[in-house]
């Protein structure tokens, strides 16, 4: 029989990538760490308890806004549970800054997107966030001892800091498209590769991300709040050197650059 040749990692394999069977264990794509890939709504399934590390991806765009955020100055980041809570943050803190996803709407400062962000003046500021996946996504491994929130744009610095805290379990939330998204799915398998293996290319995995539903959606304008050029800074491979801690500080779950 002949043995079949091995996939290339940074390609989306031909298998059922949402199947447990294949990456609710120990990965194939790692070595030294057990790495699991869920989407938000398969965590309370898989996870009896909160796991110790989250990775919670978020490419386009949450987390590449937020990234972008802190290199314009921000101090932190509330992540919102919901437009509400934003709002009613705004009202309490009138200069901190507010943002979502979708067009601009009364209350909120800016939209969700990076190349309207990068001009804003943020120095000193705090900013309160609501996206429809990615603060979901963060909200809800709240609990885990230690949550970063990634993109591609700080994907060096997330997988250093894994190296570096020697993480032998660690859960990627692929937060979009009920944890179909590819983009996010490339994201966190390339993250979790650069963890051990620091030789690997992003190539592959940034063609996937570039070939997304979600990099054609806001290329074709289907996404309100867009700038023509949010989906190359989405991509923009380590562009930021900092990785992004989120922690509970009192009631509220606060992002900071690490």
């Amino acid at each position: 029989m002949t043995t079949p040749a091995p996939e290339n990692p940074g390609q989306a394999p031909t298998r059922n990538l949402r199947d447990p069977s294949t990456w609710g264990r120990a990965s194939p794509i790692m070595t030294g760490m057990d790495a699991r890939f869920l989407g938000i709504a398969e965590l309370a399934q898989a996870e009896a308890e909160a796991p110790p590390v989250a990775v919670v991806v978020d490419v386009m765009r949450a987390f590449t806004v937020a990234a972008w955020a802190f290199a314009r100055g921000a101090e932190k980041i509330i992540l919102a549970g919901s437009l509400d809570e934003a709002q009613a943050l705004k009202a309490r803190h009138p200069d901190w800054v507010t943002l979502k996803d979708g067009p601009p709407a009364p209350g909120f400062d800016t939209v969700n997107s990076p190349g309207l962000l990068r001009s804003v003046d943020l120095a000193g500021r705090t900013v309160v966030q609501k996206t429809t996946a990615g603060t979901v996504g963060a909200l809800a491994v709240k609990e885990a001892s230690l949550v970063l929130c990634a993109g591609f744009v700080v994907a060096e610095a997330t997988a250093q800091l894994l190296r570096t805290r020697g993480s032998e379990r660690v859960t990627f939330v692929v937060t979009g498209e009920d944890g179909q998204a590819d983009e996010d799915l490339a994201c966190a398998q390339y993250i979790a590769r650069r963890a051990t293996e620091t030789g690997t290319d992003a190539a592959d995995f940034l063609r996937r991300a570039a070939e997304s539903r979600a990099a054609a959606e806001l290329a074709e304008g289907v996404r309100q709040g867009a700038h023509p050029d949010d989906v190359a800074l989405c991509l923009e491979l380590d562009r930021f050197s900092f990785a992004m801690v989120a922690t509970l500080e009192g009631s509220l779950m606060v992002l900071r650059p690490h």
